[in-house]
């Protein structure tokens, strides 16, 4: 996939917030359902190992319906999304983490989460 527009970025994060909600949800139920089966784990009406298996294989769809728009899942708990990106000449990532109310986030690829900065203003 090519690289994003600070505006393509950001609509397709827009498309993308029910898949994140629902990996949300289904993150902690995948807790829950995995605490309940180990010994003297407290129990969940959550289910069982079959509730627990399919919850761990609908995150996967999830998980794979956001790589499949060229945005990179770098976390989940919590979710870290990054968008390749061109900024000023410079190969970057733009990058969202959960509560994040929108992409104001950037870092160089090389550098990874520890060099993330704020957006330009003028971006």
């Amino acid at each position: 996939m090519g690289l994003f527009t600070l505006p393509e970025a950001r609509l397709e994060l827009v498309k993308l917030r029910p898949v994140i909600a629902e990996i949300i949800t289904l993150r902690a139920d995948m807790v829950e359902l995995s605490a309940a089966l180990v010994p003297g784990g407290e129990p969940t009406t959550l289910g069982g190992l079959p509730e627990r298996k399919f919850t761990e294989a609908r995150l996967n769809e999830l998980m794979t319906e956001i790589q499949q728009t060229g945005a990179a899942l770098k976390g989940v708990a919590p979710l870290l999304l990054d968008f390749p990106a061109d900024l000023d000449g410079v190969p970057v990532l733009l990058c969202w983490l959960e509560g994040d109310a929108d992409i104001t986030w950037y870092h160089r690829a090389d550098l990874g989460f520890g060099g993330r900065r704020p957006l330009p203003e003028t971006t």
